[in-house]
């Protein structure tokens, strides 16, 4: 049965793990050992990528990585990344496939503009350019090693499920941009991404890269709005831009401030992807249900 060596066990791929299981030998990369995984039969590796003396036993043990883990929250580059890579080069045997699950969030702003796969990034955050560099990496990664190595890079928007919604914001009452002055914004359901991750699997190509999205094309409002309404909580106030800014934290407004929409044309082209939550209003009535 051939490996799949998951960076990254986290919420998106525990989705999947009922599927990958039957068809892989899943390894996970873990800084604990988790009972969980114990019971779904994954093997456990113990170790951090902060840590390159700790990751020797990746080394040529898997035909397939998937590789979510975030980079640090400091720097210049992700070092995390770049310590994976060097422990894969030096296995006897190469992973014959890796995915990584970037974000969007390297497109910068785009003003509202449609955006496809040959946008070059343009990161405007530290944390974005971080996952800039991790693409970077992986897809020199993927050219020197040829067809050895087929890398393939999803890039995801905002993530959402039951149990991960930004109720506390709504919440909190704080404000939103005024309809004419707001930002478009774009989404994923954490199972469809699990099954974008399935897919490439399948027919990801060599160093390509795919907007992992739904079709929503939303303004930031009308998300809020719509969760507002699917959870009996008031709407956000809209105060101008500007006024946006000064009200919300800094790590918030990064996120405000950055408008596009997405082109998910080529994941549907390529990888055959047919969304489970093609809109969020879908993902978004079964969590009202579920809550």
């Amino acid at each position: 049965m051939r490996r799949l060596l998951i960076i990254g066990c986290g919420d998106v791929l525990r989705r999947v793990l009922p599927q990958l299981v039957p068809r892989w030998h899943v390894l996970a990369l873990v800084r604990r050992r988790d009972p969980h995984l114990a019971a779904l039969g994954i093997t456990q590796i113990e170790g951090d990528l902060d840590r390159p003396d700790t990751l020797a036993r990746l080394a040529g043990i898997a035909d397939a990585v998937i590789h979510s883990a975030p980079p640090p929250t400091h720097g210049a580059g992700d070092t995390r990344t770049r310590n994976l890579i060097a422990t894969l080069q030096r296995g006897k045997s190469l992973p014959r496939q890796l995915i990584y699950i970037s974000t969007s969030g390297v497109y910068g702003d785009c003003g509202g503009a449609w955006v496809s796969e040959t946008r070059a990034p343009a990161a405007q955050s530290a944390r974005a350019a971080r996952r800039v560099d991790a693409e970077r990496r992986l897809r020199q990664f993927g050219r020197k090693r040829g067809r050895r190595c087929r890398v393939s890079i999803l890039r995801a928007p905002g993530i959402y499920a039951a149990g991960r919604l930004p109720l506390e914001r709504l919440r909190q009452r704080l404000p939103l941009m005024l309809h004419d002055e707001d930002s478009h914004t774009n989404h994923i359901h954490a199972d469809d991404l699990g099954r974008a991750c399935l897919a490439a699997l399948a027919r990801g190509r060599s160093n390509r890269v795919y907007n992992v999205n739904d079709d929503s094309a939303l303004a930031m409002g009308e998300w809020f709005d719509a969760l507002a309404d699917a959870f009996a909580l008031p709407r956000a106030p809209r105060l101008p831009r500007e006024a946006v800014r000064q009200a919300v934290p800094p790590i918030q407004w990064s996120f405000m401030n950055e408008s596009r929409r997405l082109d998910n044309t080529r994941m549907k082209r390529e990888l055959h992807l047919r969304l489970r939550y093609p809109t969020v209003a879908t993902g978004i009535a079964e969590a009202s249900c579920s809550g």
